[in-house]
């Protein structure tokens, strides 16, 4: 979670004449990625992603912005540009639009057609305006100019956002793939036309800047896998983001070649894989793609599986396929291909599923033994060729976790761009850019909002410490029956106890100290209900981590007759 900043209050008004940048999410993390623009009293909002949560939020389904510090202001939003149809970016978007439904999307074809699917499931219909690169739209005081850029999802934009306050450019994810699949490249002389014109504050995804060199071309990715399928003995089971189109469809041309069907597995794998067939971002031969239920009638060596759960989460095909909870049983032979990275947080999990895999038997490709990813963000010999184009005023870096942002902050300083107009700021962190400087002058909340099935922020910290404590250390419930009159136990103390590891002949040794507590306290005229179930949970904390240094979570009920 972002740090608090002590240091830092609350912003002060804006400036007459001044653009200010308030990051939602995103920065000091991987996910949720949410940036607000304000001015003139009006907002633009850049993406409005998701986080997915690690182990130590259990029982969590998604994390998103804190919308807290323009509840109040949602009136004043002019649109959400959406820069890509990655979860990251725009997973959060239901979640905003239940409570403004009419704030309008921006962005492009197949990123709007990604996030229509997903508000239909909500009963949202949006207003939408799709815009391509090249275009230029005003949204209230923001003249906004879309330029592509190439990433591991067809159709992403950057986006340049002219006020009278100075340009404002925010690249979205992005890298400079030459050799791009569909032959649509990253528009590097727009983004020099850009910095002619003059970038005022540049907003730059920070992912890969500790990675040096260049990011190897997506296509490079079509020899390993033919390899792979060039050796599979029996079925091929491919697990790869939901909406990674380029990957899919070198999948696709590897199945064709080597006389295999493929078959998609999941509710949101085979949603966008028909959105982007129907658009004409995936090309799919005649015949290749088969319903999966059709599988039983195919030899294993002319099958491939596509499904999602390529990070390891714990109700995703693959997941469920290695806990032997899925349709799709595991046997010895059969190939399984990670074609994705691994994202921050995820490693645990995913070496999980690796050895669940392994354990039955399938050979598993993935990242660590075979190139079967490249990154969809710009390492960091772009990054430096990328602020030689620019030559921003002013930089921010954007997308990433600390260490992230530090070392994109290094590479722009490298280029010549002043130290004291680079800000790194986080979650939360208002930037203001004034008579063409950018500097920190406050703070908003940013927190984490936990999506917990139905429920939306009800999940707090302090519940999911308590949940943290019955995974770790267990329960034990203790049932007190006193007299009302004289503070005498009149029946108990019974305890059980669920996953603490405590035997349950154990607790006579802790019935004793109970009633002594209580017998205590009742000569002292302590009787109140509330006041005797601390005691009794002091008393059996304390014979806990005494006998096992354990801190279960200790539920006493007392009773008065």
């Amino acid at each position: 979670m972002s740090h608090p900043h002590p240091e830092l209050g609350a912003p002060p008004k804006l400036p007459k004449g001044g653009l200010r940048v308030t990051p939602l999410g995103g920065l000091g993390e991987i996910g949720r990625n949410m940036t607000v623009f304000e001015y003139d009293g009006r907002l633009l909002i850049v993406d409005c992603g998701v986080l997915f949560p690690e182990e130590e939020q259990p029982g969590v389904d998604l994390i998103l912005p804190d919308f807290s510090s323009i509840r109040d202001r949602l009136d004043d939003v002019e649109g959400i540009v959406l820069t890509h149809g990655h979860e990251d970016h725009i997973g959060g978007v239901p979640f905003l639009l239940r409570e403004k439904p009419d704030i309008p999307l921006i962005g492009s074809k197949l990123t709007l057609a990604l996030i229509e699917a997903k508000l239909q499931e909500h009963r949202i219909r949006p207003y939408t305006l799709e815009v391509a690169e090249g275009d230029r739209e005003r949204l209230g005081p923001f003249d906004c100019e879309f330029v592509a850029v190439n990433h591991s999802i067809p159709d992403a934009l950057a986006v340049a956002i002219r006020t009278p306050a100075g340009m404002a450019v925010h690249t979205g994810d992005f890298k400079m793939d030459q050799l791009p699949l569909d032959g649509r490249l990253t528009d590097l002389p727009a983004f020099a036309k850009l910095g002619e014109e003059g970038i005022d504050l540049l907003l730059v995804d920070s992912t890969n800047a500790e990675v040096p060199g260049f990011v190897p071309p997506e296509r490079d990715i079509s020899g390993v896998l033919r390899q792979v399928f060039a050796g599979a003995q029996k079925r091929i089971i491919v697990a790869s983001f939901a909406s990674h189109v380029h990957r899919i469809q070198q999948i696709l041309d590897a199945a064709h070649e080597y006389g295999r069907r493929v078959a998609f597995v999941g509710r949101s794998m085979v949603r966008n894989m028909g959105i982007a067939r129907d658009l004409g971002y995936l090309r799919v031969p005649a015949g290749l793609v088969v319903d999966v239920k059709t599988l039983d009638d195919l030899p294993d060596d002319e099958v491939v599986l596509v499904c999602t759960g390529s990070q390891g989460e714990p109700m995703a095909a693959l997941s469920r396929m290695a806990n032997r909870d899925h349709q799709i049983r595991i046997v010895r032979g059969d190939t399984v291909i990670l074609a994705s990275s691994l994202i921050p947080g995820n490693e645990n999990a995913v070496y999980r599923v690796i050895n669940g895999l392994t354990r039955w038997g399938a050979n598993v490709v993935h990242k660590g033994n075979a190139r079967v990813h490249v990154s969809g963000h710009a390492s960091a010999g772009e990054l430096l060729y990328f602020y030689n184009i620019c030559k921003p005023k002013n930089l921010m870096p954007v997308h990433g976790e600390w260490r992230h942002l530090r070392a994109n902050a290094e590479l722009g300083a490298l280029t010549g761009i002043p130290k004291d107009h680079i800000v790194i700021a986080e979650d939360g962190v208002v930037v203001d850019l004034v008579d063409g400087k950018a500097k920190i002058v406050g703070k908003v909340q940013a927190g984490y909002v936990y999506v917990d099935g139905l429920s939306v922020g009800d999940v707090t910290e302090a519940s999911l410490k308590d949940r943290r404590i019955l995974g770790d250390e267990g329960i034990i419930s203790v049932f007190v029956v006193v007299d009302s009159t004289t503070g005498k136990v009149v029946s108990g103390p019974q305890i059980q106890a669920r996953g603490s590891g405590i035997e349950d002949a154990a607790f006579n040794a802790v019935i004793p100290k109970i009633e002594e507590a209580i017998a205590r306290a009742a000569a002292d005229g302590v009787a109140e209900p509330h006041q005797l179930q601390q005691l009794v949970r002091r008393s059996v904390g304390k014979w806990v981590s005494d006998s096992y240094r354990r801190r279960p979570m200790i539920l006493p009920i007392v009773v008065e007759v």
